[in-house]
């Protein structure tokens, strides 16, 4: 049976130490700045320009406070910010660097409500405290995360890029961390409870079954356990369905809110399952560590992380499975997609418990109707060749706990040139996004997280999209697709149509990319966008019936609009975006297209995947 042992006092604090908080704060602020400053929420005035470098400062609200440090400023205003050469300052003595303090002196330019500012600050609280553990426990090198293990490089990830509290996970106390967050990378068991199907739905893929799906999950031998256990009770087995459920999330919710299901006997408690398994990046989703080839599980959690309550929806699970076949069935016939070797990992199973005493009384959407759900998504195991190896693209903007990128690791083992290795990478990554859009009008959330390249010798050779249920729009209302499908559709306007692309793959990851290579190889930025480019120019070429479409939704205009991220969790901490309409959100301004300048160039041919 699974045991939570607590960590004692003094383990719950032991890695904040003042040489690595002070060390995680100066990181931190750098990150404040550098966002903030990119979506304009900060205005840092330039005082002198020297070696290249900007000297800026900053004012707080108060004229005697202010900060002081070396930037650079990139494509897409990426403040590219030297960490050491921050300063603060008050009443003209230097001051300590502290993220809190921040984000107190510039609560009212940074326009947060009063009565949302200290649940924010706690997250940003909450990052700190995960980050200084990180820290601690001096996490592996770039060079040793470069030859690791897919489930090594999973739990050595420090969080989204763009959010400054990107790893809140307001709920968990400090066992909780050690127990369940994923870089402290403990193997845990899930709990199991039975529903009556009077509550319960089960659906999935039209080539499974409810009980092969229990019988590859808990094996034969636990199924007959559990269906014993019920008789036990004087309950029918027929009646119910199994379901998955976090361990925190039994104790903390379930048990308690669920209370008159558990009296009643609609919902009873069977134990725990056999096997280990490891909390993904993304926290309610888990790799099976004993049987890696048996699915993901993906469970509902209330905490509060980066922008949402961690819940399922009953109502999004029931037609997850027919969803992800349908887009599974458009990538699988496509054939340039299968030629990039895009594939999507299909989230096949699905199971919900209703609160009937919620549904009848909360007539608008709600955390408490998403308590009590799970899914099953396949493996990425099977789709890997022999030789080749899982890497969440999360790595690819992974920097260590002494500063250095992992990145140029994988290019400098791979033995390619730097060109040569982004050219396979925009091919696998970019070219089948590109694709969906044009051909389909389909658009991902293809951020790191959501997204495992498969590598050979170092160098990607395809990329494994998931979270299709949940993360997939489809902008043309007049698209073929089944009924239960139509949830997917997006209400956008012509104008708005690109910025999925602009916003998650442009500003979201090859902002930082570029970065990355600039300020750790002196790879020039140009060069980088130059090859993006070069990917856009050869999708075209290869498609020419798509040329209108191409030129109506341009990715080569002058200028663009990207989500405003940090924007949001301020103005609302607890729902990023309304699902029917997500992409009513506010903007970083107007940036200037960093491809725009190749519109009627293509990079030299050797560099082409």
């Amino acid at each position: 049976m699974q045991t939570f042992n607590p960590v004692s006092p003094q383990e719950a604090v032991a890695h904040l130490q003042p040489a690595v908080w002070a060390r995680v704060n100066r990181l931190h602020l750098r990150k404040i700045l550098a966002e903030f400053a990119h979506e304009q929420i900060i205005q840092p005035a330039l005082q002198e320009t020297a070696d290249g470098w900007g000297h800026y400062v900053l004012a707080a609200g108060t004229a005697d406070t202010s900060y002081h440090f070396r930037a650079r400023i990139l494509h897409l205003h990426h403040w590219y910010i030297d960490a050491g050469s921050i300063e603060k300052r008050a009443q003209g003595r230097p001051a300590p660097l502290d993220s809190l303090a921040f984000i107190t002196e510039f609560s009212d330019q940074l326009g947060i409500a009063p009565e949302l500012l200290p649940q924010y600050m706690e997250e940003v609280c909450s990052t700190l405290y995960g980050s200084a553990y990180i820290q601690a426990q001096e996490g592996p090198s770039a060079a040793y995360l470069a030859q690791a293990g897919y489930q090594e490089i999973e739990h050595a990830m420090t969080g989204h890029p763009r959010f400054i509290a990107n790893n809140g996970r307001i709920g968990f106390d400090a066992t909780d961390y050690r127990a369940f967050a994923p870089e402290a990378a403990t193997p845990l068991q899930l709990a199991w409870l039975a529903g009556h199907r009077s509550c319960t739905e089960f659906t999935c893929a039209d080539t499974l079954t409810c009980n092969a799906v229990m019988e590859q999950e808990l094996g034969a031998a636990t199924v007959a356990a559990f269906r014993q256990l019920l008789q036990e009770k004087g309950l029918d087995p027929a009646a119910y369905f199994f379901m998955p459920v976090h361990p925190w999330q039994w104790y903390n919710k379930l048990a308690g809110i669920f209370a008159p299901d558990i009296a009643a006997g609609r919902l009873v408690f069977l134990g725990y399952g056999a096997d280990a398994y490891l909390p993904q990046q993304s926290i309610r989703t888990f790799f099976n560590t004993d049987n890696p080839q048996k699915f993901y599980v993906k469970t509902a959690l209330s905490i509060l992380n980066m922008g949402y309550m961690r819940g399922l929806s009953p109502y999004f699970m029931r037609t997850t499975p027919v969803i992800n076949e349908w887009v599974h069935g458009l990538v699988e016939q496509d054939a340039y997609l299968q030629s990039t070797g895009f594939c999507t990992l299909r989230e096949i199973a699905t199971t919900a418990y209703t609160h009937q005493h919620f549904e009848t009384a909360v007539k608008t959407d709600s955390p408490y109707k998403k308590m009590l759900a799970a899914l099953w998504r396949e493996s990425p195991l099977s789709r890997v060749q022999p030789g080749q190896r899982l890497m969440t693209m999360a790595a690819l903007l992974h920097v260590d706990t002494e500063g250095k990128a992992l990145l140029p690791e994988l290019v400098r083992l791979s033995g390619l040139s730097t060109d040569e290795w982004l050219a396979r990478y925009f091919h696998c990554y970019l070219s089948p996004l590109l694709h969906c859009f044009y051909q389909y009008d389909m658009v991902f959330m293809p951020h790191g997280e959501n997204l495992i390249l498969v590598l050979d010798n170092y160098a990607p050779v395809r990329a494994i999209m998931k979270d299709i249920g949940e993360e997939v729009s489809v902008l043309n209302p007049d698209t073929d697709m089944p009924e239960a499908a139509r949830r997917l559709l997006a209400n956008v306007t012509e104008e708005a149509r690109t910025r999925p692309l602009f916003t998650q793959v442009f500003d979201g990851i090859f902002r930082f990319i570029a970065a990355i290579l600039e300020e750790q190889e002196g790879y020039p930025e140009a060069r980088f966008w130059e090859l993006v480019a070069a990917c856009i120019h050869r999708y075209r070429q290869e498609h020419p019936q798509l040329a209108e479409k191409m030129e109506r939704y341009d990715l080569f205009a002058p200028t663009i609009s990207t989500d405003a991220l940090n924007r949001l969790q301020i103005s609302n901490n607890k729902q990023l975006r309304d699902r029917s309409n997500p992409f009513a959100v506010p903007s970083v301004g107007i940036l200037q297209n960093p491809v725009a300048a190749y519109r009627s160039r293509i990079a030299p041919a050797h560099v082409e995947a």
